[in-house]
């Protein structure tokens, strides 16, 4: 079980502090599959950073199977079993797809071959590209969550998946994310505005200003999305068609 507990992050601008993220408690179990939403500017990125230990929060401790991770680095959250899907994948002139998922997935190019089949890429057409601008969104994606589904993971935090794809591509990439979760012993997070992915989830965490507002299952999460996010939440719905229109933007 991952344990947030009281987490607060603040950031310093002109003005002086400004609270990106207000006393977050909440707790996530294993092997569930959750979707996290709400506005944008609502905190959902920083609290997932914070998670990985890209972020350091300004109170509060973290805890994951009972260990008090509130101190780790990255790379010791990665090691104790924490992944990350960015948004905008980093692309890196220079470096070759190969050697990128040589550092998950080992050396033996059978392996390498394999996990890019997984992804749906063709091995000979991209075991020696380069990682860089010639990848298109989609591309880059399936590449990352070539890496990040080569490793064994507790918790694996995808930073809306749909950002920057096709559809076609963005139906292919869920398709990986539901195949990896079904094998069981993860905990998906999954940062999304998209309402498949929302369909999908076993409980709907909403966050906005800074703050959990609501979360509980799917079924009655939905009906608030779609009923009365704006007249709560919002002070101006801005002539939306519907509401859940207004609530992603």
């Amino acid at each position: 079980m991952l344990k947030i507990e009281s987490v607060t992050y603040d950031i310093t601008n002109g003005s002086g502090d400004v609270s990106i993220l207000k006393n977050i408690d909440l707790d996530l179990e294993d092997n569930k599959f959750y979707a996290l939403t709400g506005p944008n500017g609502g905190g959902k990125t920083s609290l997932a950073r914070i998670i990985m230990g890209i972020y350091k929060n300004t109170k509060g401790k973290l805890y994951l199977d009972g260990v008090d991770i509130t101190n780790f680095s990255i790379t010791e959250r990665a090691k104790a079993g924490i992944s990350y899907a960015f948004q905008n994948p980093p692309r890196f002139k220079g470096l070759k797809i190969s050697d990128l998922l040589k550092i998950s997935v080992g050396n033996e190019k059978d392996a390498l071959y394999a996990r890019l089949k997984a992804v749906g890429l063709c091995p000979q057409d991209y075991f020696d590209r380069e990682c860089d601008n010639s990848l298109s969104g989609g591309e880059i994606k399936r590449i990352e969550l070539a890496t990040v589904l080569s490793r064994p993971s507790k918790i694996i935090i995808y930073d809306e998946p749909e950002a920057g794809v096709d559809l076609w591509s963005f139906e292919k990439l869920l398709a990986l994310i539901k195949k990896y979760h079904s094998h069981g012993g993860v905990t998906s997070i999954v940062i999304t505005h998209h309402e498949k992915v929302l369909s999908l989830a076993d409980e709907i965490i909403l966050m906005a200003e800074g703050e959990i507002k609501e979360r509980g299952p799917r079924e009655s999460m939905w009906k608030i999305l779609q009923g009365d996010f704006k007249c709560r939440w919002q002070k101006n719905c801005g002539g939306y068609e519907d509401e859940l229109d207004c609530y992603r933007q």
